[in-house]
């Protein structure tokens, strides 16, 4: 029979380089991370390198900080549920959320694009699909065809994907967006007033 203990210790243990690398992600300082969740820098530090074993008392607030669920910044083992559970991929540095499950269709995901050095010219693509983006937090750039555009959040862009397109992180900070994918000729139908 396996030793609950056991189990315990090992969640607890992975919590620290998930920490981590969720404020890495982020581009989170330890200051930063101290003054929204009131836990000291020291405190933060020695959990991030495993040196303290984390409390509710201050694993609540960093889940919180992190916008994840409780259960996902420890790592929980999953239960009975028979729920599927969307798990997150990184593809070209980038983080997908899916937040549909169903397969042809439009699919929507939460994008996290992490600041990176750019590249002198950023290498446009295309592909199939049509694409709409809505930006949550931070400033993305947008290349699209022979236009530069920089979106704030609470902006939104649709684009047909044959055309060139490039996207990234502006500014010293991550940018979360909201996509809907939809395959050739299929668009996000959107209301931007009240109906007559």
């Amino acid at each position: 029979m396996d030793d609950p203990t056991t189990d315990t210790d090992a969640v607890l243990a992975a919590v620290g380089p998930r920490l981590r690398a969720l404020r890495n992600q982020r581009d989170i300082t330890l200051s930063d991370l101290s003054a929204s969740t009131g836990i000291s820098v020291s405190t933060l530090s020695r959990l991030e390198s495993g040196q303290r074993r984390p409390t509710l008392e201050q694993l609540l607030p960093l889940a919180s900080a992190y916008r994840v669920q409780l259960d996902d910044l420890v790592g929980a083992p999953r239960t009975g549920d028979p729920r599927v559970v969307l798990r997150p991929t990184t593809r070209h540095g980038m983080t997908f959320i899916p937040l549909t499950g169903r397969a042809g269709g439009l699919q929507a995901y939460k994008m996290i694009l992490p600041v990176t050095p750019e590249a002198p010219v950023p290498e446009l693509r295309t592909h199939e699909g049509y694409e709409w983006l809505y930006v949550l937090d931070g400033r993305l750039r947008l290349i699209l065809g022979d236009r530069d555009l920089i979106l704030a959040p609470g902006e939104a862009a649709e684009f047909d994907t044959h055309v060139p397109h490039w996207l990234g992180a502006s500014g010293p900070h991550p940018v979360e967006v909201l996509a809907l994918f939809g395959k050739q000729g299929e668009r996000a139908h959107l209301r931007t007033g009240p109906r007559p």
